[in-house]
């Protein structure tokens, strides 16, 4: 009896840490990996362990936004993703939102270990968090891209000063990265609103891709190469690199145009997870080939590092 009781024990933890991370399983590769990669590529990383530390601040508000973001529109998920727990049966509404309540105090006290700073990303991580969720911040297509791309930059920034060797400060070439992507993403993440649109018009959502179809496939075929080049440009890769790197952002760009149907959108937004992911990488080759506190002599964008930094204030 008791050794039943036990390994019952150990299967109902083990089934319960699941369910928590299948919150999250769908955005591995478009938020955890490619954020750590990041946050590794743009500090100066103290140590190896460091590497754990910055995945795990990351996966935690992550974590947090995506339970408040599930637990608003069930529904929406039976029809997208219904591998997800609440429409797969794993937990009830009622029981993911008093986890999304005891996350909030969890993200901000593990924060508070590693400085103020970090504290105040976490913050500002949710504020954002219950603006695109119990605000309906996701409603509009403008908010909804402003915000995930503003929520996306906090992930970077709170990664980065994990991994840091003073989690107090960003370097100059850190933070100029950190408003980049946000900059990046938040032109580009329409990406992944073409293959979810069937459950967005569940919820009445109006995304990007459901109000201009074509203008906005568009944008993409176009907007990826120019940010192919303008970021290789910056980071002031090599020819080669640089060469390549164009040319898989013409090929996802033109697969967007392209090719139109749900099938086709799931394996386009997967080439665009890769190139959002390679270009994270940039800030390392940078500090790789160049002084690690000097940060790259662009004067085009000094005006948005201003208006971007004030939103981040770290």
């Amino acid at each position: 009896m008791t050794v039943q009781y036990g390994f019952r024990s150990v299967s109902d933890i083990g089934y319960h840490l699941y369910t928590v991370f299948l919150f999250t399983k769908n955005d591995m590769r478009t938020a955890v990996i490619p954020v750590t990669l990041f946050s590794i590529a743009a500090a100066p990383l103290s140590s190896p362990i460091h590497i754990l530390h910055s995945a795990l601040w990351i996966w935690l508000h992550l974590l947090q936004f995506n339970v408040a973001n599930q637990i608003k529109a069930p529904e929406e998920d039976k029809v997208n993703k219904p591998s997800r727990p609440i429409p797969a049966g794993r937990i009830t509404v009622s029981n993911a939102a008093i986890l999304r309540w005891l996350l909030a105090p969890l993200c901000l006290g593990y924060s508070t270990f590693y400085s103020v700073q970090l504290a105040f990303v976490s913050f500002q991580m949710q504020l954002f968090t219950v603006w695109y969720n119990e605000l309906d911040g996701d409603n509009k297509w403008l908010s909804k891209n402003i915000l995930t791309a503003l929520m996306y930059g906090c992930l970077e920034l709170g990664g980065t000063l994990t991994a840091a060797c003073d989690p107090s400060q960003l370097s100059q070439t850190g933070r100029l990265a950190a408003q980049l992507s946000v900059a990046v993403f938040a032109t580009t993440l329409h990406c992944q609103d073409f293959k979810d649109a069937d459950g967005d018009r569940l919820t009445g959502r109006r995304t990007l891709p459901m109000m201009f179809p074509v203008a906005s496939r568009i944008s993409i075929g176009l907007g990826l190469p120019l940010w192919s080049l303008f970021l290789c440009y910056i980071w002031d890769l090599d020819w080669l690199c640089t060469a390549a790197f164009v040319a898989y952002g013409c090929f996802v760009g033109a697969r967007f145009m392209l090719y139109r149907t749900v099938a086709a959108d799931r394996r386009s937004c997967k080439y665009y997870s890769l190139w959002f992911s390679l270009h994270h990488l940039f800030p390392g080759y940078w500090n790789y080939f160049h002084e690690t506190d000097e940060a790259p002599p662009i004067e085009l964008f000094q005006v948005a590092r201003g208006l971007l930094s004030s939103s981040f204030g770290v």
